[in-house]
């Protein structure tokens, strides 16, 4: 990428420690530039301050001020690469909710193209370019684009997953390793992902397997449910066909009864009125005597009293009603006689259909028979056509492979000749594997040397802490035993009996990275120890000492001060030694700087006190340990 109206070139226009373009940059007394919060967060992390590109040392920290000619180019930049990235937008396009952001965008963000594994971080095209470009950058692992890459970090590390644990069934990372997986089976993840998706083919083929079992076992339920269902219908039928009669049966019995009580009923209502009627024209006659008789006891005339009274005295003739009742028939029985009727006619009635029912029952029974006869027949016509078959096919088979068994020969002895020489080239291939696997390795180490290279200090050694026989150089980088003891003055923090000197620098915080030269030596001592050791008499160099050490005795022979000492065994001799430390994560690590390799860490330490890079010569061994160590500056090559 280039923006053509500015004046600074591309990589004039990038900070060297974000590698994007400058926000709100600053220069540093030696001349090179930084955006102000890069510069200023590694300052914070590291003292004393110093260029991180130069690598000059500040004494006093130096005020920053943004540099406005610089600001104004690199907003220039800035626009030109907005402008030209949306000129290209066939290839670029901004970030869908499905698609992963592009990480280093400012405003509208576009979709990501790579994602680093080093810097945790996706590009569009426009940034992926540097990991294109620059020397440095083209090293770091490259992937399809991922959202969460921190998921790919160990938590306990910071380290990429890489391994996998087949004992504890995790993703690890390489200190995981030598640490909480010590002793647990640890395999690359393309070897733990080959094993699970071996195991995944045979899970795979065992549920089809089930599947099948189960679709046939479908089938074989729904052909049951089939014939269950011919099997209700005709029951139905039957059984409606029984039911309607007995019902039809029932209707006539209950109209019957009904009939029978109705007629009991009319021949009494046709008494009662008879009587009624009689009654009531009796009552008409007595009415009609009263009212005369009223009427001639009112009478003033004697002579017709008398003379009328002699025939009104006489009752008229009337009927003695004393024993007459109208008696409501008797209901009693009816219906007990109607129901016991009605039970003999349905036992007659069911006795005659069931029979039908089951006549029907065995002609079916007679078909399905003839039926189930008939497909046995077939069944073993079918299976005798198919062993006349198979026995056609074997004599086929048979044939052809008494012909191919001169072809077969022929093939084998071929085979032999054949079978030498993959055998010869598996061989070739399984060494070519373990190279590419050896050099995957290495490449892994240098990447994750290069990371911890980033958080080197500058250190020199404490003249005071040093013991009486210990000559250090005037610049304080090298120090080697003499036979001859210094008179100095006893200070608490001098060690007087193990030669045995500190760095100046100490460190309670944060992370730090220096390299120690120690070819041409026999032994040395090298690590870290805190503030409050004990720097006078005989020192054991343990952790619980507060001494965190490797050393080498006999020319070959490397222990960690683990407590008990922790044997090391190493593919070459380092010449110079890199120490790491992570005072918050509690980890100390120790590099074979040339061969880009792990030498030991310790892991899961709990640091309180300050902590001084620890150095010591060792005696001179008859001369042949007289080399001193040296402090060596850190070759950040690409």
């Amino acid at each position: 990428m280039s923006a053509a109206s500015c004046l600074l070139t591309e990589d004039q226009c990038l900070c060297s420690i974000c590698l994007d373009v400058f926000t709100d940059p600053v220069s540093t007394p030696c001349g090179h530039n930084f955006c102000k919060a890069c510069i200023s967060q590694h300052w914070d992390r590291n003292v004393p301050s110093q260029c991180p590109y130069c690598k000059e040392v500040f004494n006093i920290k130096p005020e920053l001020r943004v540099n406005t000619f610089i600001s104004e180019m690199a907003a220039q930049f800035r626009q030109s690469a907005q402008q030209e990235a949306s000129s290209s937008s066939s290839e670029q396009h901004v970030v869908k909710p499905v698609e992963v952001p592009c990480d280093a965008c400012t405003g509208t963000r576009l979709k990501a193209l790579k994602s680093c594994l080093v810097c945790l971080e996706s590009y569009c095209e426009t940034h992926l370019e540097p990991h294109l470009t620059r020397a440095g950058l083209k090293k770091h692992q490259l992937i399809d684009p991922e959202e969460n890459l921190e998921g790919r970090m160990c938590v306990k590390h910071d380290k990429l997953l890489e391994l996998f644990c087949k004992t504890d069934q995790v993703c690890v990372c390489m200190l995981c390793s030598v640490s909480d997986h010590k002793t647990h089976d640890v395999v690359p993840l393309k070897e733990g992902c080959e094993g699970k998706k071996a195991e995944l083919g045979k899970t795979e083929a065992e549920t089809q397997q089930m599947i099948q079992k189960r679709r046939l076992k479908i089938q074989e339920m729904n052909r049951s449910v089939e014939l269950s269902k011919e099997g209700a219908d005709r029951e139905i039928a039957d059984g409606v066909q029984v039911f309607i009669a007995l019902k039809e049966s029932v209707e006539r019995s209950q109209a019957e009864l009904i009939d029978t009580i109705k007629e009991k009923q009319r021949e009494t209502e046709e008494q009662a009125e008879g009587f009624i009627k009689e009654l009531e024209q009796e009552v008409s006659e007595l009415e009609k005597r009263s009212s005369e008789v009223e009427q001639l006891s009112r009478s003033e005339d004697q002579l017709h009293l008398l003379q009328s009274f002699t025939s009104l005295n006489a009752a008229p003739p009337t009927k003695n009603w004393t024993e007459v009742r109208v008696r409501p028939p008797s209901y009693e029985g009816t219906v007990r006689r109607a129901v016991t009727q009605l039970e003999e006619t349905l036992r007659k009635q069911m006795k005659k259909l069931l029979s039908e029912v089951e006549l029907k029952r065995v002609q079916q029974s007679e078909v399905e028979l003839k039926r189930v006869q008939q497909s046995e027949v077939e069944l073993k016509r079918v299976q005798q056509s198919e062993v006349e078959l198979k026995r056609v096919q074997k004599s086929e088979v048979e044939l052809k492979r008494v012909q191919q068994s001169e072809v077969e020969l022929k093939r084998v002895q071929q085979s032999e000749v054949e079978l030498k020489r993959v055998q010869q080239s598996e061989v070739e291939l399984k060494r070519v594997q373990r190279s590419e696997v050896e050099l995957k390795r290495v490449q892994k180490s240098e990447v994750e040397l290069k990371r911890v290279q980033q958080s080197e200090v500058e250190l020199t050694l404490d003249p005071d802490t040093a013991h009486p026989n210990l000559i250090l150089s005037d610049d304080g980088k090298q120090v080697k035993l003499s036979n001859v003891k210094k008179n100095l003055p006893d200070n608490p923090e001098r060690f007087d009996s193990c030669a045995n000197v500190l760095a100046k620098q100490s460190f309670s915080s944060g992370r730090f990275y220096y390299e120690v030269q120690v070819e041409g030596k026999t032994k040395w001592d090298l690590g870290v120890a805190r503030e409050s050791i004990n720097r006078k008499g005989i020192i054991s160099l343990t952790p619980q000492n507060g001494y965190w050490v490797i050393w080498l005795r006999n020319e070959n022979e490397y222990e960690a001060s683990a407590g008990p000492p922790v044997r090391l065994s190493l593919k070459s001799q380092p010449q110079k030694v890199g120490m790491f430390v992570d005072y918050e994560e509690g980890l100390v690590s120790f590099y074979d700087v040339d061969a880009a390799a792990l030498i030991y860490s310790f892991t899961g330490c709990c640091f309180k006190e300050k902590l001084y890079p620890y150095f010591s010569p060792c005696n001179n061994d008859g001369g042949r340990n007289s080399a001193p160590l040296i402090i060596s500056p850190v070759n950040h090559t690409e």
